[in-house]
């Protein structure tokens, strides 16, 4: 576990990982892990054409959301979009910064990355408890081809309140009534089975060290930690695997027109769509629209005018696509509801 999280803030350094003191000018913000690497990188570079640094908490989207309503962050960063009530009652606006895709990680000895397929139906199955051997005839079936050892599955999910988890669990309650029935989508649920992990890092590094083990991560954490991942079924029906591609057909999908007039809340899982990947999101920014610092919240909006303006290389790096430049300008638009803004 321990190296797992090195290589990934080796990987992605320059930001703060836990909650420590913020420096004079810098920016604070706090929540999901599935926007770390970007924001990391983003962060780093804007250190340099800027001087002002970020001290971001990558504590879950639940504690994202926790901070931002306590006010002891400028932004809260959360995968689960806030519906436009919650938004509205609470005096918050939202918007969303790039989109990636989660992917399902394992350990076996063996079967290389991309070389397993599962759908949404036996993810389902796994998570539920219902298929708790790798050679399953479920498996079998999606994979003649391979060798699979009669082992048992090892299931591993995030512990913490989690926007990777809502993305996940929103996934698996479209594609299974069982699921949808029992278990449903948010950012914690209660899990028919497996071992629980803290944050995307916390998922990644108990696959890594666990013979027969599957998880749930963000596709940075699985490039980063050299974790194994499998290809999917979609909508349609077609085999694929993760890529700036398949994230950005099922992105393409999203109205960016109308999600303005909506708090901009996006789910974009299960899309059509034969080049689709069928797990992929957007992350959110959250913030107040008569914050406790204008100042502070003006410079937190500098920094992602910067992002959306330089950083669509830097996410590409790390497979997240970039959004397109018409819900860039929709969301720049709405920061002029935000006090201070300069918008």
């Amino acid at each position: 576990m321990r190296t797992m999280f090195k290589s990934l803030v080796g990987a992605v350094a320059g930001i703060a990982m836990t909650a420590t003191a913020t420096m004079a000018g810098d920016i604070s913000g706090a929540g999901a892990t599935f926007p770390y690497p970007i924001y990391a990188k983003w962060a780093g570079a804007y250190k340099g054409v800027s001087g002002v640094g970020l001290n971001y908490q990558s504590i879950g989207s639940g504690g994202g959301i926790a901070q931002i309503k306590a006010k002891t962050v400028t932004f809260g960063a959360s995968d689960m979009p806030l519906q436009p009530a919650q938004l509205n009652a609470g005096g918050m606006i939202q918007f969303p910064t790039v989109i990636g895709g989660e992917v399902a990680v394992y350990n076996v000895k063996g079967i290389g990355s991309g070389q397993l397929v599962l759908d949404g139906a036996t993810l389902a199955n796994i998570y539920l408890g219902h298929i708790s051997r790798w050679n399953d005839p479920a498996i079998k079936r999606l994979n003649p081809s391979l060798n699979l050892p009669e082992q048992a599955i090892a299931v591993v999910h995030r512990s913490d309140g989690s926007g990777t988890t809502f993305v996940f669990a929103t996934y698996l309650s479209r594609v299974n009534s069982e699921w949808k029935t029992n278990v449903g989508a948010a950012t914690s649920v209660d899990w028919p089975v497996g071992i629980g992990a803290k944050g995307n890092e916390g998922v990644a590094g108990n696959v890594a060290q666990t013979a027969g083990a599957i998880g749930y991560v963000e596709y940075a954490y699985a490039q980063v930690n050299h974790l194994s991942y499998a290809k999917m079924l979609n909508k349609e029906g077609k085999l694929v695997e993760p890529s700036l591609a398949t994230f950005g057909a099922a992105g393409s999908h999203a109205d960016w027109g109308a999600a303005a007039q909506n708090n901009f809340y996006v789910i974009l899982v299960d899309e059509p769509g034969a080049d689709s990947w069928p797990i992929t999101a957007t992350t959110y920014i959250i913030m107040y629209k008569q914050p406790v610092d204008p100042a502070a919240s003006a410079d937190a909006l500098k920094f992602f005018k910067w992002a959306y303006a330089s950083g669509d290389d830097m996410a590409r790096s790390l497979t997240y696509v970039p959004l397109p430049q018409n819900a860039v300008q929709a969301i720049e638009n709405s920061w002029k509801q935000i006090q201070g803004s300069g918008m």
